[in-house]
């Protein structure tokens, strides 16, 4: 790693393999199966999910970025300078340059469960910013894990950073656990800055999660392509199709692979029989409102700080502390 090297560390804290499986066979038994959206993102789902951030449908990463580059001045200000950035779900690090260019901070942590992705973005920002102290963690986020210690380094504070509108994966109630987390890991004195897509016209919403080209279909079904890979299991991809649609009622695009047939799948010896027009569950995307989601937080043991929207009201970053 040349000369940042003493600064860099690489930190792999995947569970057991056997999780996959476990959650996958548990998933494929319910009555209404479901895999877990976290799945997605082997070496081939991080690339799509990098091509979806580009489809003229799809709003929510260009009006973040565009939304962080307006305000930086602002939230680096609400940060403050010499802190701790842990950041979970750090992906292409696209987002997370402009807020470590604004703030120059004493430590980095990306948090996030595809190594290869991890490894990339986070060498790059390492190189990029030869003062930082990067610690990357290849890590479930969603889960409780103990991090590398960034104490006695001089950061004045915390601050989780959650881009992305990744919270809306989350239930509610799921969410809330997730936030009082993170409040504990921020720490009193310590912040949150996360991306929150708000609730809109959902035609909007329909066309951003079936885009024109099928790429976020191809996203959809490669879940399927993994667990086969690495599962050994006979998933028939072509028996299958996407769905996403905006639940009014509940709040969140779900998105479904539906069963185009009645069908069976093997996975390692165990049989799962499919109905013709039976979906697999495979993400969910609460959208929220501004006040909504300020309450939510609340709940979880933050004050709400600061929060900035884009002219269209698509998408909202806050800023939440932990009280002393």
């Amino acid at each position: 790693m040349g000369r940042h090297a003493s600064r860099y560390s690489f930190h792999d804290l995947r569970r057991d393999p056997g999780s996959f499986l476990d959650d996958v066979a548990a998933g494929l038994a319910r009555s209404q199966k479901a895999i877990p959206a976290k799945y997605f993102y082997d070496r081939r789902g991080c690339e799509l999910f990098e091509a979806i951030c580009r489809l003229p449908e799809y709003y929510p990463t260009r009006t973040e970025i565009g939304l962080m580059r307006s305000r930086i001045g602002e939230i680096a200000q609400c940060l403050g300078r010499r802190c701790a950035v842990i950041e979970y779900g750090s992906g292409s690090g696209r987002k997370t340059r402009i807020l470590l260019e604004a703030l120059d901070p004493v430590a980095y942590v990306p948090v996030d469960i595809a190594r290869e992705q991890l490894e990339q973005s986070a060498g790059a920002i390492a190189r990029a910013f030869p003062r930082l102290t990067v610690a990357a963690v290849c890590a479930d986020y969603s889960r409780p894990l103990a991090l590398p210690r960034v104490d006695g380094i001089g950061a004045r504070r915390r601050v989780i950073y959650f881009p992305g509108s990744t919270i809306g994966n989350f239930t509610p109630s799921g969410a809330a656990v997730f936030l009082r987390g993170a409040r504990e890991l921020a720490g009193t004195g310590g912040g949150m800055l996360i991306g929150v897509d708000l609730r809109k016209d959902p035609a909007r919403l329909n066309a951003a999660y079936n885009d024109a080209r099928g790429v976020t279909a191809e996203f959809n079904l490669n879940l399927l392509a993994r667990i086969n890979r690495e599962l050994g299991a006979d998933f028939e991809l072509s028996a299958f199709r996407h769905h996403a649609f905006y639940n009014v009622r509940l709040g969140r695009v779900e998105m479904h692979l539906v069963s185009l047939r009645k069908q069976r799948v093997t996975i390692r010896s165990r049989v799962f029989r499919l109905r013709a027009g039976e979906t697999i569950h495979t993400e969910n995307s609460y959208k929220y409102s501004v006040a909504g989601f300020q309450a939510l937080a609340r709940r979880a043991g933050f004050k709400p700080a600061a929060c900035w929207t884009d002219p269209e009201q698509l998408f909202a970053i806050h800023y939440l502390t932990v009280p002393g």
